[in-house]
């Protein structure tokens, strides 16, 4: 793995110069001038059973392996349901979260929507022996996502509009999505929508979007972070109740985890943009590209003297 400390000192400049991320000249070293206190100890990084998820874990790896910690890698555990217990229970130390979601999670009933408003609450929501790090500008977000067939058939463009359509409705998701706020109860008491729950385990992917092509579902949960979110056949409806809170990349991390790792985690949260999280999502698509090339490219790309 080829990742020089210099590229760790861009990251620095990045998040402090605006983010300049493809021309950025790195003067500082993002650990203060440390090395890594935790040369002993293992940080074992987690990531979700989701490409995108998968890559920023990857970049958080090989950063703070760059710094000098040892990094165990427990990746595509699978969807929160499962490995939220096991970073309560302290076997992960590092884990790319969103920011919405994870505080619906233990405040289910929150007003709060906005996105300083989210973060704010999760930081107070957070369980005694957890924290969350910076939250990043980088978004990925639920949406409510019909085809622009059906958009244009029914007059609809927001998620109320959906209580006109004459047709019965299949909502399509991961099977974890019938019992959120996102689901088809919350559908119901925002907006007094009526769905059907078709799983579909493939993240909001091209098995999605074939079945909503295919009408075999006529609503479906995709990320807006999708490179299927650039296709015209689909289109993603207004949410004027609020029912999907705000939802920024933001590190989960163990309340022991070295000042000297947050920061590296942190820096390189500065900067990753939604742009670029978009870009680094399409070539994981495009390319089916691992995720560790993608990390390291990317961290190669912002490497002034690279």
């Amino acid at each position: 793995m080829n990742i020089t400390r210099t590229r760790l000192a861009a990251l620095s400049a990045l998040s402090l110069g605006g983010l300049l991320v493809m021309s950025g000249c790195a003067s500082a070293d993002p650990l203060g001038g440390s090395s890594g206190t935790a040369d002993d100890d293992t940080i074992v990084v987690g990531s979700q059973d989701y490409y995108s998820n998968e890559i920023i874990a990857e970049i958080y790896a090989q950063a703070l392996e760059e710094a000098d910690f040892t990094v165990d890698r427990q990746f595509r555990i699978g969807q929160r349901e499962a490995y939220l217990p096991e970073i309560e229970a302290g076997e992960i130390d590092v884990f790319p979260e969103y920011t919405g979601p994870l505080l619906q999670v233990w405040e289910p009933d929150t007003t709060a929507r906005k996105s300083d408003d989210v973060y704010e609450a999760l930081r107070k929501a957070v369980p005694e022996g957890l924290q969350v790090l910076d939250q990043s500008s980088a978004t990925d977000e639920d949406s409510y996502v019909v085809t622009k067939a059906f958009a244009q058939k029914y007059g609809v463009t927001s998620i109320a509009d959906l209580a006109d359509v004459p047709v019965p409705l299949i909502l399509g998701g991961n099977s974890e999505g019938e019992d959120r706020p996102n689901g088809p109860l919350g559908l119901k008491a925002s907006y007094g929508v009526d769905v059907a729950f078709a799983p579909i385990e493939d993240g909001g992917g091209p098995l999605t979007v074939k079945a909503l092509v295919d009408d075999q579902v006529q609503l479906a949960i995709i990320y807006t972070a999708s490179p299927s979110m650039s296709s015209s056949d689909l289109v993603a409806l207004e949410d004027p109740a609020g029912l999907f809170l705000a939802s920024h990349v933001v590190p989960l991390a163990s309340s022991d985890l070295p000042d000297d790792a947050a920061d590296v985690i942190d820096r390189v949260n500065a900067a990753l943009t939604p742009e670029i999280l978009v870009e680094l999502n399409t070539e994981s698509v495009e390319t089916e590209a691992s995720a560790a090339t993608i990390a390291t490219a990317w961290l190669d790309s912002i490497d002034p003297e690279g």
